[in-house]
């Protein structure tokens, strides 16, 4: 049995550090948040050399998707904390007169952030930066997998805040279970569903708030009128991103028959074009980020079906982009998230089609539709239930921090970047301030010409 002293340490500290009342202090989130961005400029390189050595990531690729994504959001967050802070003054009822009500933006406290291995820097920080700038403390637990990475993270940290107010802690199984058996105040957890059972069951001991970022297979629905050309180059581009291993990944595609092939042979002339005629030796094609993720992704392949790739490499971990035809919902690729670079196509001829085939996994991540038809779209985007998404690309919704991204159901509880993540950090207290003014018959003993007077107030809010 491992000795768990020091995450018991770190947790009473975090405590007593919140207690203190300093990191309700504005000023106090806004220097925290530059000294943030100051440690991400400093260790850029290192951030993305351990990226590279536990994916074999490309430098443009990791700092698109892991560092510029996270200093964007900074800039976008920093000189907003304030005024998202700020008691908000809302509207009272004539029920109670004179009266004035407030929403108080009240920190959590100490909050456990528990990140993946895929995205293993940006699904870090960026809870982070809404722990930081809601007012709270943090204790972080990166992913085990990706340990290159979680490395540079926790020396950064430790480096440039103390463990009273941000802390790093390593670790397994083991770590996490425990982790989990603390009373935190607040829980972020980022990853698969079946893990986010786990923690929110823990959770629920302590009745403890938490947000649950999920996964799930995001369907790419193909319309017969679209632009087939950059509908395909646009899917390539979000499947293969990160090797496949993305949580809003189009995991499956479902194209109209009339089209299906042609998408298929446009999907193969994009692959080429990105990756060239032997993807796996490209420098811009990632790697699956261990063995069993290898060997689990290959077995959901079903090489009668192959149309284009299935070669591997096991030496260096790559899987060749490999489309599936013929797909239908019985077929191991169809069971589960991929979370690799298979691309299953399946064909419609009917939006109820589309419907059924959606419905066997609902409550997706991310929908991707691509059309020109806008009856389509609208049928489309009101009839599934989806976290988010694009029409006509894949991808770039999680780009913009005007706007929440979360899942829905098997795809997660709750949202977050840019205010979002404000919000989610944060619990909104109402607090009434009374005026002198009283309401005799709002007391017993009740009378017929006070029930009267009740009722009249109620129609008239």
């Amino acid at each position: 049995m491992k000795n768990f002293k020091n995450i018991d340490e770190i947790f009473e500290l975090q405590n007593e550090f919140f207690n203190s009342q300093v990191t309700k202090n504005i000023d106090f989130r806004i220097k925290q948040l530059d000294t943030l961005k100051t440690a991400i400029e400093e260790y850029e390189i290192r951030i993305i050399e351990a990226i590279n050595m536990d994916f074999d990531k490309c430098e443009f690729e990791a700092y698109e998707t892991e560092v510029g994504i996270i200093l964007s959001e900074i800039k976008h967050v920093r000189n907003k904390i304030k005024k998202w802070a700020s008691p908000q003054k809302v509207k009272t009822p004539l029920t109670n007169p004179g009266a004035k009500t407030y929403i108080y933006k009240q920190p959590y406290g100490v909050c456990l952030i528990m990140s993946p291995w895929n995205y293993p820097f940006y699904l870090c920080i960026s809870p982070l930066i809404g722990a930081i700038i809601g007012g709270n403390c943090a204790i972080i637990k990166p992913s085990e997998l990706s340990l290159n990475t979680s490395k540079v993270i926790k020396e950064m940290i430790e480096k440039y805040f103390d463990k009273k107010y941000i802390a790093v802690i390593e670790g397994e199984i083991e770590e996490n279970k425990y982790l989990l058996s603390k009373n935190f105040d607040y829980i972020f957890f980022t990853g698969s569903p079946a893990v986010g059972k786990i923690v929110m069951e823990s959770a629920s001991r302590n009745l403890t708030p938490c947000t649950l970022e999920l996964g799930g297979k995001s369907p790419c629905i193909v319309d017969k009128n679209c632009d087939l050309d950059l509908s395909a180059k646009k899917i390539v581009w979000g499947k293969i991103l990160n090797g496949g291993q993305t949580c809003i990944a189009p995991d499956y595609i479902i194209a109209h028959k009339d089209i299906k092939n042609h998408l298929i042979e446009s999907i193969k002339k994009y692959i080429v074009s990105f990756y060239g005629e032997d993807p796996m030796k490209s420098k811009d094609y990632a790697s699956v980020i261990n063995e069993r993720h290898f060997n689990r992704i290959l077995n959901l392949i079903n090489h009668e079906k192959v149309v284009y790739g299935g070669k591997n490499d096991k030496n260096t971990l790559k899987i060749e982009p490999t489309i599936l035809d013929n797909i239908n919902l019985d077929d191991d690729v169809m069971k589960d998230e991929i979370f690799g670079p298979l691309i299953p196509v399946l064909e419609f001829q009917t939006i109820e089609d589309i419907v059924k085939i959606v419905d066997a996994n609902k409550n997706p991540l991310a929908l991707y539709l691509f059309t020109k038809d806008k009856i389509f779209e609208e049928d489309i985007l009101n009839r599934i239930s989806f976290g988010g998404g694009c029409v006509n690309d894949t991808i770039m919704h999680i780009s913009n921090h005007n706007a929440p991204f979360g899942g829905i159901g098997n795809s997660g509880i709750g949202s977050y970047h840019g205010k979002r993540s404000f919000d989610a950090f944060t619990h909104e207290k109402t607090v009434l301030k009374a005026s002198l003014i009283d309401i005799p018959f709002k007391y017993p003993p009740y009378t017929k010409k006070g029930l009267d007077l009740l009722k009249k107030s109620f129609e008239i809010l």
